[in-house]
């Protein structure tokens, strides 16, 4: 299928975003809505493990061993240097849809909640479910990570049983909204000589994606012009980078963000990584289809070209967004899938690569944990740690941020976000990749996780890191 008003070979690279007169158009928000992605579950206590004490509730952090096992942060070794998209080329603009609400193509999906949205069905509880969660935005048993790491050694304490139960974005859509209103807005801030920023961010970072497509119909509409090509004569360098994301539909920004990544000479593995291995199915296979409409290529078929072995095959898995996402645990098969991976890894001389990629691959994150609960019985290791042993390299990097995603998937964008920022100069790609991809998902988990795993506010470290505009739209997108 093609979006309609895309070219097929996609908008070239910076500058010059989109070819003059090429035009998408978008549905309406709610259009499409994506799976539930992996809740929680209970401590097995009736499956097919051994017998384990009653339980009387949750156990207080700290009061499991490391399943999970990810070591202390130090984020993902030998990942390209900080660098930047490219700059957009002069032209009419994006995505602007024609009129009206009849959008068709790119999907607008609601905030995800990726904790099944209820409780699974558990053995061993009255009725199958296990006791509800904490209240609060996140479960107060969540914070079971407390130093994260893809090259230490340090362990962590894990608490399997109780996972985040919802999640939140920081943006949510803006009430009373008007889109011939806020066009006016921004034309007057654009009119004339100097630009008001001031009145450019406080629209910008208070409106959802689908309320700024809206906007962009109604500024053509009504002055017969394109507001993508107006706030690129108004903008430059980061700021300009981060507006022009928030103004992509979030299917192509990550469909354009892996296409960049696996352009020209060279290949930005981290961010296949990052993209890839946290998606949900139906995020996984819409990016595919967006890839191919808007760019005129197979994504499986760069990857193979960009990668090579068993990195290739773990991306080539990914793409095909066919992971199990049934919410309800199969304590035998976790049982016999962590007996296969200790056969396959620690059990033997060299490493059966497929079995790993079989498991972490397809496994639901419900499933994954109690496998990684499994194999520390069984190994006296936690897998992530036989998982260090047994790999390296970016397929190492790979199958830990799956078994971190299962775990504390605000974890991983948290220590992401940590990364582009810590030490000499600012991943500002990254940055501003992960805040306006998470901004209506999960931006106040990942908020929480930073303070609880670095001791130091997300707009702190963002505050000191940034200047000018840029700064102060990047926290107004995150909020104090």
């Amino acid at each position: 299928m093609s979006y309609p008003g895309y070219p097929p070979s996609g908008y070239p690279a910076f500058p010059g975003y989109p070819p003059t007169g090429q035009e998408s158009v978008y549905p309406p928000a709610g259009q499409y809505t994506y799976p539930a992605a992996p809740g929680g579950y209970p401590p097995a206590g009736g499956g097919s493990f051994p017998a384990a004490p009653p339980s009387t509730g949750y156990p207080e952090a700290g009061g499991y061993p490391a399943p999970g096992g990810f070591p202390a942060p130090g984020g993902f070794p030998g990942a390209p240097p900080a660098g930047g998209m490219p700059s957009y080329p002069a032209g009419p603009g994006f995505g602007v849809p024609p009129t009206g609400p009849g959008f068709s193509g790119y999907p607008q999906p609601p905030a995800q909640n990726y904790g099944g949205g209820g409780p699974a069905q558990m053995p061993g509880y009255p009725g199958g479910q296990a006791p509800s969660p904490m209240p609060g935005p996140v479960c107060a048993m969540c914070s079971f990570i407390t130093n994260l790491n893809y090259s230490g050694n340090t362990i962590l304490n894990v608490i399997p049983a109780a996972m985040v139960q919802y999640t939140q974005g920081t943006i949510q859509a803006a009430p009373n909204f008007d889109a011939g209103r806020d066009a006016e807005i921004l034309r007057k801030a654009m009119k004339g000589f100097g630009t008001d920023e001031k009145a450019i961010i406080d629209v910008v970072s208070n409106r959802s994606n689908d309320q700024r497509q809206k906007i962009k119909a109604a500024f053509k509409t009504m002055y017969g012009k394109d507001l993508i090509k107006d706030l690129k004569s108004e903008l430059s360098g980061n700021v300009e980078e981060l507006i022009l994301a928030l103004f992509m539909p979030r299917t192509y920004y990550d469909a354009w963000s892996l296409h960049h990544a696996m352009k020209g000479a060279g290949t930005q593995e981290r961010v296949l990584i990052e993209i890839l291995c946290t998606r949900t199915n139906q995020e996984i296979r819409e990016i595919v289809n967006c890839y191919k409409s808007e760019f005129g290529r197979d994504i499986e078929q760069d990857i193979r070209a960009d990668t090579s072995g068993h990195f290739e095959r773990l991306l080539v898995s990914m793409c095909q967004g066919n992971r199990d996402e049934n919410q309800t645990v199969d304590y035998q098969k976790a049982q016999e899938d962590a007996q296969r991976l200790y056969q396959a890894g620690e059990g033997k001389l060299g490493t059966d690569e497929s079995c790993f990629n079989m498991v972490l691959a397809s496994r639901s994150f419900p499933q994954l944990r109690a496998t990684a609960e499994a194999y520390s019985r069984i190994a006296n290791r936690d897998l992530a740690s036989s998982i260090d042993r047994e790999f390296s390299g970016n397929v190492e990097r790979g199958l830990k941020a799956i078994l971190q995603c299962a775990f504390d998937r605000p974890a991983f964008f948290a220590e992401r976000l940590y990364h582009a920022m810590k030490g000499a100069g600012t991943d500002d790609s990254t940055l501003i990749r992960i805040i306006v991809t998470r901004s209506e998902i999960d931006l106040v988990q990942i908020k929480q996780k930073f303070t609880e795993m670095y001791q130091k506010t997300l707009a702190t470290m963002i505050a000191s890191d940034t200047s000018g505009d840029y700064r102060r739209l990047l926290l107004a997108i995150v909020g104090q």
